[in-house]
């Protein structure tokens, strides 16, 4: 039933940030939970069965991967290929023709997506390997761009990410308890320091991976390698 209650927690946390405004710099507001659902919910319901010992948990979506296509750092190849994952998708009410959304058709790649679901595939082989003790997500759903840029939600006004921060705090506790998960690894240090505040108490045990994005000169320099050593030394995988 986990990937049941996974899919109703996305769309009570899609219907709660559906209505919130947002002001300058930001232009465009996506939200792939709702034009791009079919290839989530695919994700999920292939993948999101059973109780998972780590959740890895990415800020918001990239602009050519989960933007495009609704799966957490969604990589296209990787997603179609690896994953097995292919659904129509629509675009979005507002969409920003700087970033159009393209689907599956989208030929640009989301490096950080290719990194991440690249190393999973090097260590696991499979994605039933993978996701046997591991699911993906992302503790935002909403992309935001100042016309042509990216615009991450740390980088949004306090008065404007209150409420963001309220719905998705909730939606990562529904996420963890309908996988009983025992780790919640943040990509990067923005999604450790939501986990870490909005789980506390439950018990989960939180981490950190550096972020694979290609704008960290550290992730250039043999991002996998140097994610791989951190989840062993924190115990998250064996040597």
């Amino acid at each position: 039933m986990s990937a049941t209650a996974l899919l109703d927690a996305a769309r009570e946390l899609s219907a709660a940030l559906a209505p919130l405004p947002f002001s300058a710099p930001v232009t465009h507001v996506y939200n792939p939970l709702e034009y791009a659902w079919a290839p989530f919910e695919a994700y999920v319901r292939r993948y999101g069965e059973g109780n998972k010992r780590v959740v890895f948990l990415g800020m918001n979506p990239g602009p050519f991967g989960m933007a495009q296509i609704g799966v957490p750092f969604g990589e296209i190849a990787a997603v179609r290929d690896w994953l097995g994952i292919t659904a129509p998708v629509g675009k979005p009410a507002h969409e920003n023709p700087k970033k159009p959304v393209e689907g599956f058709a989208c030929k640009r790649s989301e490096v950080s997506g290719a990194r991440l679901w690249g190393l999973f595939r090097e260590r696991f082989g499979t994605p039933e390997a993978f996701f046997a003790e591991h699911f993906v997500a992302n503790y935002c759903p909403l992309a935001f761009f100042a016309e042509g840029k990216n615009v991450t939600p740390d980088k949004l006004p306090a008065s404007e990410t209150a409420p963001v921060t309220a719905a998705c705090d909730a939606h990562l506790r529904a996420v963890v308890e309908a996988v009983q998960a025992d780790w919640v690894i943040g990509i990067g240090a923005y999604a450790e320091a939501q986990a870490v505040r909005a789980l506390a108490g439950m018990g989960v045990k939180t981490g950190r991976i550096l972020h694979p994005s290609p704008a960290s000169p550290a992730a250039n320099r043999g991002w996998a390698p140097q994610a791989m050593a951190e989840l062993v030394r924190q115990g998250i995988w064996p040597a």
